[in-house]
């Protein structure tokens, strides 16, 4: 896993295969896709539930999130809104609910089998103001200054370049919008072998990065605000740890001060913005 390219090889195929199959078939089976390699799922046991929030609909959901973004993301009617990663539609569809009719929802995901289902999705709920691009999240498929607010669950773990993603955010952020994203966050050191799993970097968690280097790219960017809405620990049950470590290892593991965290942030891009980075001759855009 030495390659960006080779690792979004690999988040393709393990979300191709979940986009193929049904929620029952992920939560049977390893970690959501087809494979045999663990006893429960790595994606699942992050999920938070959905179903109670207006607008839920769950053809869209796949059990794939690690928080409820879409929950504190302040939305109101007529917002222009972002989903990043957006798979079958469900915080999308969430989204939407919120913004109503006057508003519209863009649902980008670097899956062609996720943007398929989630089309399904959106032409059997007869939605005209959502709509769903295949592409990058790294460079995205939009204009800047488009959208009031961006919502995203458990993405940004999975992409390489994180600090051009939020880069990319605060871009296609309008003045004054803002974000709300859940994610899988380190505290601590995560057992060196895990960085050479690829099943469980597929699974959000050795692409994870440290909580404070994590909130540091989002203030190197720009954004101003930030607050952490939720704090979550993520919990692997020892049939999971024990495909990837040893006896010993899984106790040391449990005995050391690494946290595996679902954080939801909210950030703010600025009203105006005030470093003057882009200004003729100042070198540095």
């Amino acid at each position: 896993m030495n390659n960006e390219n080779q690792m979004k090889e690999l988040v393709r195929e393990k979300y191709t295969a979940i986009a193929l199959q049904d929620k029952e078939q992920n939560a049977a089976s390893c970690c959501g896709a087809t494979s045999a390699c663990c006893g429960d799922e790595v994606y699942n046991i992050m999920a938070d539930d959905y179903s109670k929030l207006e607008g839920y609909n769950p053809d869209a959901d796949l059990g794939l999130g690690c928080g409820l973004p879409t929950e504190f993301a302040k939305m109101k009617e007529g917002d222009t809104v972002i989903d990043l990663g957006s798979g079958a539609g469900n915080d999308a569809f969430v989204a939407r609910k919120v913004v109503g009719e006057k508003g519209k929802v863009l649902g980008i995901d670097f899956t062609e089998a996720m943007i398929l289902k989630a089309r399904a999705n959106a032409e059997k709920l007869n939605y005209n103001n959502v709509e769903f691009r295949q592409g990058d999240i790294e460079d995205m498929p939009v204009t800047s200054n488009y959208a009031n607010v961006i919502v995203s669950n458990c993405v940004l773990n999975l992409v390489p370049n994180k600090y051009k993603v939020i880069s990319e955010i605060f871009r296609v952020l309008k003045p004054g919008g803002h974000f709300s994203i859940s994610d899988i966050v380190l505290e601590g050191k995560l057992p060196s072998k895990w960085k050479e799993v690829a099943e469980l970097y597929a699974g959000c968690v050795s692409g994870a990065v440290q909580k404070d280097v994590y909130l540091e790219m989002i203030r190197e960017a720009g954004f101003s605000n930030i607050i952490i809405q939720k704090d979550k620990t993520i919990h692997i049950p020892d049939d999971i740890l024990a495909n990837y470590l040893t006896p010993e290892e899984i106790t040391e593991y449990k005995n050391s001060n690494t946290r595996i965290t679902s954080i939801t942030v909210y950030a703010e891009k600025p009203a105006k913005d005030e470093r003057k980075c882009c200004e003729p001759g100042s070198g540095c855009c």
